[in-house]
């Protein structure tokens, strides 16, 4: 099994958002946003790690990780450029260069990444 590639992003949110739609022409991306003291991130973070180890090779994805306390200016950056709501947790799914979809909190489960990977 192999395991998708994490993606650095820079810390400037319009650079971040150039950097995302470059990497998701050829691959899926996705950026998880977390905070790193709430209970609700790290149930959203379990269920994000268990269908990261679920991938195999086939699943050409590459995640980012933001970090809402510690990254502040570009968690919140990020989505404002995108005009989304900032949200923790959070993913944004990138492919083909553009935001996929987004969704937070309750919503963020092993099934709906497998649902929205295509499977």
């Amino acid at each position: 099994m192999t395991q998708p590639r994490e993606l650095s992003l820079p810390a400037d949110p319009e650079a971040a958002l150039s950097a995302l739609r470059e990497a998701s022409t050829d691959v899926h991306v996705v950026v998880f946003k977390k905070s790193p003291i709430c209970p609700t991130s790290t149930r959203a973070e379990f269920e994000f790690k268990q269908w990261i180890k679920a991938l195999d090779g086939a699943d050409p994805v590459r995640i980012a990780w933001i970090d809402v306390i510690a990254e502040r200016p570009l968690a919140r950056g990020l989505t404002t450029a995108l005009d989304v709501e900032h949200q923790s947790p959070q993913a944004l799914w990138f492919t083909g260069g553009e935001l996929a979809w987004h969704d937070s909190h309750g919503a963020l489960t092993c099934a709906r990444f497998t649902e929205a990977n295509g499977g």
